[in-house]
């Protein structure tokens, strides 16, 4: 037998956390990391182009 839940106005049940406003610090912290993100894909891209583009002052084949 299952037993009958009574919905009171303060039980929101257990997915509520999912709807909820994020507080100040949290929306802080999200732009904290996406700006990280940001910065360290930005670095993974300059470098993938510094190797596809090796320097034009040094003939192919030579280490650089």
């Amino acid at each position: 037998m299952q037993e009958k839940r009574i919905d009171s106005p303060n039980d929101a049940g257990p997915h509520l956390h999912a709807h909820t406003a994020p507080t100040t610090d949290q929306v802080r912290t999200v732009g904290q990391r996406r700006r990280e993100a940001e910065e360290k894909l930005e670095q993974h891209l300059e470098e993938a182009r510094h190797k596809s583009h090796p320097h034009e002052d040094q003939p192919e084949g030579e280490p650089q």
